[in-house]
């Protein structure tokens, strides 16, 4: 069984009273799941979206779609889909494979399952802040934001998880502002505070945001503004089908790849 990293029982509670103020990083992966659905060119006539914002997202992309949340558990009927998108909550889950495994279930043969979510260098600025805040105010550091799983980690869950032709893909967002108090609260708005176990549950000293925001202001600030990177990373894969297009086996290229560029192959052994 997968360790209990996240306390869902207070991530509910945070998406509860987000304010909907910041929803601009979701809007934006809206929109790039839309251009990748787009780019398939294949009419999906059965959908389901997991999330917490599941029927927000599904009238933006203007689908009916079966709507439900992001629970250890996803109530999706088995090969049931043929398209499945989570939405922006899989950096939350304790068993994320185990995620991914459910949504190949409830796919039909060849049906197609997106997921976006943060990852990466996500929030990579406040870490560091608060790790040297708290070094000089505490003489140690303690869980403040959440790991980030690197792409070429996330990559590798796809086939874990069963699902053909995977594609593991990032874009990487700079977004700046007045001060540090701005970004905690839009990720409060967003519901995306901490909910780590191992989390400190007192609340924040003066002393220590007064050090997070002057780290902040040495370290990551440009043109009088704070900036925040938020890495945006998208999954692609395929419930398996006989109908697939396969890769080629090893060796089995009728051209070869020197040719196909117009330039000389060079023995490396040799270099001629």
């Amino acid at each position: 069984m997968p360790p209990i990293l996240f306390d869902h029982d207070a991530l509910a509670k945070r998406r509860n009273r987000a304010n909907g103020t910041a929803w601009f990083l979701h809007d934006h992966a809206i929109n790039m799941i839309h251009e990748r659905i787009a780019e398939v060119n294949r009419q999906f006539t059965k959908v389901a979206i997991v999330g917490f914002r599941a029927k927000e997202w599904a009238n933006a992309l203007k689908m009916d779609a079966t709507c439900v949340p992001d629970a250890d558990t996803l109530d999706l009927a088995e090969n049931t889909f043929d398209l499945v998108i989570h939405a922006m909550g899989l950096h939350w889950a304790n068993d994320p494979i185990g995620q991914l495994v459910q949504m190949r279930r409830c796919l039909k043969p060849d049906g197609l399952m997106i997921a976006a979510f943060f990852g990466g260098q996500t929030l990579s600025e406040l870490r560091i802040a608060f790790a040297q805040a708290e070094t000089d105010i505490l003489g140690g550091i303690s869980p403040r934001i959440a790991p980030m799983g690197e792409i070429r980690d996330l990559g590798g869950l796809l086939q874990r998880a069963g699902l053909a032709l995977p594609v593991a893909d990032n874009q990487s967002l700079n977004v700046t502002y007045e001060n540090p108090i701005a970004l905690m609260h839009d990720l409060r708005a967003m519901g995306e505070t901490n909910v780590m176990t191992s989390r400190h549950k007192t609340p924040m000293s003066r002393a220590l945001l007064n050090a997070v925001d002057a780290q902040y202001q040495n370290h990551f600030m440009e043109d009088g503004r704070f900036y925040a990177t938020f890495d945006l990373i998208f999954l692609t894969g395929w419930a398996p089908s006989a109908d697939q297009q396969k890769p080629l086996q090893p060796g089995s290229a009728k051209t070869r790849l020197a040719d196909a560029l117009g330039t000389l192959e060079i023995d490396p052994e040799t270099d001629q």
